[in-house]
């Protein structure tokens, strides 16, 4: 079938080799398959293994070590920081929808662009490309204000989180324990001691 998954095996040699054209090809054929939005699985084949997940992270570590890397190091850093962290899952999950958002703007503009001068008009190819020059500040403003809203809202889930956790607490009632007279078990910094001789004396070091 024309629409069924295309089926990579890597073998131990390290090639790849694509099992619907019968031939062997490399990272960058890979890549192109990537750009044309074709569905493909890479497998290990002795394994079975799933390793597209891995192939796609070689591709991403070429590009990065190329002229123009699109991550910073404190972005590499930061993201470092969230594997092993409770906000881990929800973090991968944030990121896929924002740059899923972002393309599918990107396509519906491209299509209006096509609907209304034709995909191979001259006027069309020059629009868009006059788009393209404006999309980057444009999109940065967008991105910006989204990212605004965004750390307001995490603001707030902030202070919610701890006004429920001070709620708790307050109603959680310690043992032999009555407020304003101290933590059970210690004396008041004031009540008397007695001495080695029998007399007493304030704690405070005053006259008997």
């Amino acid at each position: 079938m024309a629409d069924q998954l295309r089926l990579i095996k890597k073998y131990p040699n390290r090639r790849l080799y694509d099992t619907r054209t019968s031939s062997y090809i490399t990272l960058a054929d890979v890549k192109e398959l990537v750009l044309g939005n074709e569905d493909f699985q890479v497998i290990d084949a002795k394994t079975s293994e799933d390793l597209t997940r891995s192939i796609l992270l070689q591709i991403i570590l070429e590009e990065e070590a190329g002229g123009a890397p699109m991550f910073t190091s404190d972005l590499l850093a930061h993201m470092i920081r969230f594997y092993g962290n409770a906000m881990q899952g929800m973090m991968g999950k944030y990121l896929e929808n924002n740059i899923k958002a972002f393309t599918d703007m990107q396509q519906k503009l491209q299509d209006q662009a096509k609907s209304i001068y034709g995909e191979n008009s001259p006027i069309s190819q020059d629009l868009w490309a006059q788009f393209l020059n404006f999309q980057g500040p444009a999109m940065q403003s967008v991105m910006g204000a989204y990212m605004e809203q965004s750390k307001k809202m995490f603001t707030q889930m902030q202070e919610k989180i701890e006004s429920q956790t001070r709620n708790l607490f307050s109603g959680f009632q310690f043992p032999n324990y009555v407020p304003g007279e101290g933590v059970p078990g210690q004396a008041p910094a004031e009540e008397e001691s007695t001495s080695q001789d029998g007399d007493t004396k304030p704690a405070s070091g005053g006259k008997k």
